[in-house]
C-alpha cells in the first residue's frame, strides 16, 4: 500500500513572523482499477482500502451486487523507477457469469443513459426512523474517527452509522465519493448490502453521484453537514432516499424523506 501522508516543508506566514516547517499532507495518487485485465479507470485517491473503493465502485456502476461477484482481485505492473511495486494498479477478477457493463467508459464516468438507471437494492421500502437527536451525534462521532484529517486538515470522510448512531465503519479520501465507494466496498466485502436500517453520514456537500451510490447499496439515511446539490435532492426522491443536509449543531435542513425521521 502507497503512503497516506507525505510530509513536505513549508513557509509559515503569520503575524508572529514566519518560519519554515515540515507539513502532513494527504497523499494523493492515481489507482488504475482493471476488470479481468482491461483497464476501467483511472482513480485519483488516497491510498489505502483499495480493495474497497473498488468494490464499491462496482457496485455503484452496477457491475457487482455481492462479494461473490469478484473472484479475486490482487495489485499488479506499478513499479517505480528502484522496481518497488507503487500499489497503484489494481486488478479484479469476475466471477463466471458476472459480466462487465459497458457503460462504464475508460474514465469510469457512466454513460448519460445509464446515470439514472434503478437499484437492484431499492431504499424505498426501509422503514427505519432516526431521531433528530441521533443524526445532531453523527458529525462529531465522524469527525473524531478521522485520524488522517486530524494530521493534515485535507481529507474527506465517509461514515455508516445504525439508525441508533453506532458507528459501523469510517473512511477517509481526498475524493469524496471515494469514501462513500470505500465504505460502501466495506460493507460489501463483510456481507451486510443491501445495508437496510442504516445511515451514512458525510463530510461535505452532496451530489447527485453520492445519492446514487448510497441508492446502489440499499441505505436509506444520507446525511450531510454542507448542501446537496437540486440533481441530488431529485434523485433522492427518485430513489427513495431521505436526504439530510446542514447538519450543523441541533439543526438541519430534511429535504426528501422527512417521514423517516422521527417528530417530522
Amino acid at each position: 500500500m502507497g503512503r497516506v501522508t507525505v510530509r513536505r516543508p513549508v513557509l509559515r506566514l503569520s503575524a508572529d513572523g514566519r518560519r519554515r516547517r515540515q507539513e502532513a499532507l494527504a497523499a494523493e495518487e492515481p489507482l488504475e482499477l482493471r476488470v479481468d485485465g482491461r483497464a476501467l479507470a483511472v482513480i485519483m485517491r488516497t491510498p489505502g482500502h483499495d480493495v474497497e473503493l473498488a468494490h464499491g465502485f462496482l457496485l455503484a456502476g452496477g457491475v457487482i451486487g455481492a462479494a461473490g461477484d469478484v473472484s479475486t482481485a490482487r495489485y499488479c505492473d506499478g513499479v517505480d523507477d528502484q522496481g518497488r511495486n507503487t500499489y497503484n494498479v489494481l486488478d479484479l477478477a469476475l466471477a463466471p457469469g458476472v459480466e462487465r457493463d459497458s457503460s462504464y467508459g475508460p474514465c469510469g464516468t457512466a454513460a448519460p443513459d445509464a446515470v439514472r438507471r434503478g437499484t437492484r437494492f431499492s431504499p424505498a421500502g426501509d422503514g427505519v426512523r432516526v431521531a433528530p437527536a441521533t443524526l445532531t451525534t453523527l458529525p462529531d462521532l465522524l469527525r473524531e474517527r478521522q485520524r488522517v484529517f486530524a494530521s493534515t486538515g485535507g481529507l474527506h470522510a465517509a461514515g455508516l452509522f445504525t439508525a441508533a448512531g453506532e458507528p459501523l465503519v469510517v473512511r477517509e479520501d481526498v475524493g469524496r465519493h471515494n469514501a462513500v465507494d470505500k465504505v460502501v466496498g466495506w460493507a460489501l466485502v463483510e456481507g451486510r448490502v443491501p445495508l437496510s436500517g442504516t445511515v451514512l453520514t458525510v463530510s461535505g456537500r452532496v451530489s447527485f453521484e453520492l445519492v446514487r451510490k448510497a441508492a446502489m447499496a440499499g441505505i436509506p439515511v444520507l446525511a450531510a453537514v454542507s448542501a446537496p446539490s437540486s440533481l441530488a435532492v431529485e434523485q433522492a426522491e427518485e430513489q427513495g432516499v431521505t436526504l439530510v443536509g446542514f447538519l450543523r449543531g441541533s439543526s438541519m435542513n430534511v429535504y426528501t424523506g422527512a417521514e423517516r425521521i422521527t417528530g417530522s
